[in-house]
C-alpha cells in the first residue's frame, strides 16, 4: 500500500497522502456515457492496463449554475472542466491502509436541484471524516438535468425505459462499485451509509425504493429532502415534449438527440426550467428501475431494515427568498396548497408568528411545504415499518449579512462535515462564537451514525429515536437540545396533504 497504490477490480490506482489521510480522485465507476450511450443506464467501466493515476478530480457533468448559489460552491463549478464523461468517484481512506480493518464507509451523494453540483466540491473533502472517524468517505458524480432524468420510454423503447432514472442508476453503479472495491481501500463493503444534501438527500430518499440499490447500503441520512421529488411517466413525457420543442425536434427524430451537442442540450434544459419554474428533470416511475412512488414502497416497508437519519433546516426558504424573490401569494396560491383549509393553515402561521410580515411567514410555509412535512413523512412510513429512525432539525442562524439567511438551505453542510472554512461557505459561517463547538457536535453524531447506526454521542443530550407518538427531534443550535413535536401546529396543518 505504500504510494497509496491499490488495485480494483478494473485496475490499480495511485492516489496522494495527504497528512494522515490517503485520496484516490477520479477513478471511474462506470463506462463514460457518451456517443449511443447517453441517455442509457451506465455500463461497468473498462479494465485498463499499468497503474492509473488517481491525483486529480475527474471532470464533472454538463451542467449550468444557477444565479444566487455562489454561497454553495456553485460559481466555483463553472471554472471546473465538464463532460458528459463524467461518472468518477474520490476516495479518502484514513492510515495505515492494510492492516486488515474493515471500517464503515460513508458515500456522499451531492445536491444542486438535479442540475447542478460535482462530488469534487470543496465543501465535500472527506479528510475531516477520515481522520476524526476512522472512516472511509466516497463523493462521486452522476448525470444532471436533462441527461441524467430526461424520460424517453414512451419515445425511444425498451432501450431507454430507464433513462429518466440515469443519474440514479449512476449512483447505484457508484454503489455497486463500492460493494466490490472498497475493502481494498480499507473499508467494509457491508457498513455502507448512504448521505446526500437537497437533491443529494431527494435521491437517497429514492435509492430507499429502488430494487437495484437493495442491500448496496445499511444506512441512511438525509438532509433537506425526502422521498417525494419524482415525476410519473405522463407528466415526464410532457416535459420530454417540451424540451423536443425546445429544440425544434420531432419525436421520430432521436438519432439528432444523441448527436446534438451538449451546449444545445442545456439550452433546450434552461428553456424548460425556466417555464416550468420548478424542478423538471427529476427521477421518474418508470415502472422499470422505479417500480412505485418511493414514500409509497417505503410506507410497504421496502426499506424497513435501513436506519435512517433525517432533518431539515429552520429556515430553508430563506436562501431562495431575498429581496425581490420574497413574494406574497395571491389568494389562488392558497388554495392550491391548502384547499378549503387555505384560511385556517395562514391563520396557524401568522399566529405563532405575529411580529413578522406575510413575505417571512409565507417564507415559512414554503419551508415546510417542500423540505420539512416531506421529511417527517417518511420519518413516519420508516418509523411505522420499526426501523431506528432520528430526527433532526438545525436552528443554527448566521448572523451574516444582518441575519437575513437564517438557518438557510445546506448551512448545515459545513457544519456536518467540519469544513468550516471552505471557500464559498466561509462568508456564511464566518468564525462566530460556537460554530467550532457546533460543528463538533454534529460531525461526530453523524460518525456515531455511519458507526453504529446511531447518532448518540457524550457532546449531545439524549436523543430517542423518532415515532409519532413523541416525535423527538435534536434540535442543532448553540446548546442542542432533544424537543418533541416541534412546530406542532404547523404539522397539524399538513394532515392530509403532500
Amino acid at each position: 500500500m505504500s504510494d497509496a497504490l491499490v488495485e480494483t477490480r478494473y485496475g490499480k490506482v495511485r492516489g496522494t497522502n495527504q497528512g494522515t489521510v490517503r485520496v484516490w480522485k477520479g477513478i471511474p465507476f462506470a463506462h463514460p456515457p457518451v456517443g449511443e450511450l447517453r441517455f442509457r443506464a451506465p455500463q461497468p467501466p473498462t479494465p485498463w492496463p499499468g497503474v492509473r493515476d488517481a491525483t486529480a478530480f475527474g471532470t464533472i457533468a454538463p451542467q449550468a449554475t444557477l444565479q444566487g448559489n455562489g454561497f454553495f460552491g456553485a460559481s466555483r463549478l463553472t471554472l471546473e472542466p465538464a463532460s458528459e464523461d463524467c461518472l468518477y468517484l474520490n476516495v479518502w481512506s484514513p492510515l495505515p491502509q492494510g492492516d486488515g480493518q474493515k471500517r464503515p464507509v460513508l458515500v456522499w451523494m451531492h445536491g444542486g436541484a438535479f442540475t447542478m453540483g460535482s462530488g469534487s466540491t470543496s465543501s465535500y473533502d472527506g479528510a475531516n471524516f477520515a481522520t476524526h472517524g476512522d472512516v472511509v468517505v466516497v463523493t462521486l458524480n452522476y448525470r444532471l438535468g436533462a441527461l441524467g432524468y430526461l424520460y424517453l420510454g414512451e419515445l425511444a423503447g425498451e432501450t431507454y425505459a430507464t433513462s429518466g432514472n440515469n443519474g440514479l442508476l449512476d449512483q447505484i453503479a457508484a454503489l455497486q462499485w463500492v460493494h466490490d472495491n472498497i475493502e481494498a481501500f480499507g473499508g467494509d463493503p457491508d457498513a455502507v451509509t448512504i448521505f446526500g444534501e437537497s437533491a443529494g438527500a431527494m435521491s437517497v430518499g429514492t435509492l430507499l425504493a429502488m430494487p437495484a440499490a437493495k442491500g448496496l447500503f445499511q444506512r441512511a441520512i438525509l438532509e433537506s429532502g425526502a422521498a417525494h421529488s419524482v415525476r410519473s411517466k405522463e407528466i415526464a413525457s410532457k416535459i420530454t415534449s417540451d424540451f423536443l420543442e425546445a429544440l425544434n425536434l420531432r419525436e421520430n427524430e432521436m438519432a439528432s438527440l444523441l448527436q446534438m451537442p451538449v451546449d444545445d442540450l442545456l439550452a433546450a434544459q434552461a428553456t424548460v426550467v425556466s417555464k416550468r419554474a420548478t424542478l423538471a428533470f427529476t427521477p421518474v416511475i418508470d415502472g422499470v428501475s422505479l417500480l412505485l412512488a418511493p414514500s409509497a414502497a417505503i410506507a410497504d416497508g421496502v426499506a424497513k431494515d435501513v436506519a435512517v437519519l433525517i432533518g431539515t433546516n429552520r429556515d430553508e426558504m430563506k436562501l431562495f427568498r431575498v429581496g425581490p424573490a420574497a413574494t406574497i401569494p395571491d389568494e389562488g396560491v392558497l388554495q392550491r396548497t391548502f384547499g378549503a383549509a387555505a384560511d385556517e393553515a395562514i391563520a396557524t402561521y401568522t399566529a405563532t408568528r405575529p411580529s413578522l410580515p406575510l413575505s417571512d411567514v409565507w417564507t415559512d410555509v414554503l419551508t415546510d411545504q417542500v423540505f420539512r412535512i416531506p421529511a417527517i413523512r417518511l420519518a413516519e412510513q420508516q418509523a411505522q415499518q420499526g426501523a431506528p429512525v432520528w430526527m433532526y432539525r438545525f436552528d443554527w442562524a448566521t448572523p451574516a449579512f444582518g441575519g437575513r439567511f437564517g438557518a438557510c438551505h445546506a448551512l448545515e453542510i459545513p457544519f456536518v462535515w467540519d469544513n468550516l472554512d471552505t471557500p464559498g461557505l466561509a462568508m456564511l459561517v464566518q468564525d462566530f462564537p460556537g460554530r467550532q463547538q457546533l460543528a463538533k457536535r454534529m460531525h461526530f453524531a453523524w460518525i456515531a451514525f455511519a458507526r453504529t447506526g446511531d447518532p448518540n454521542t457524550p457532546e449531545l443530550p439524549a436523543w430517542p429515536t423518532y415515532d409519532t407518538n413523541h416525535r423527538a427531534t435534536m434540535l442543532f443550535d448553540k446548546k442542542c437540545r432533544v424537543v418533541d413535536d416541534p412546530q406542532a401546529a404547523e404539522r397539524r396543518v399538513w394532515q392530509g396533504l403532500l
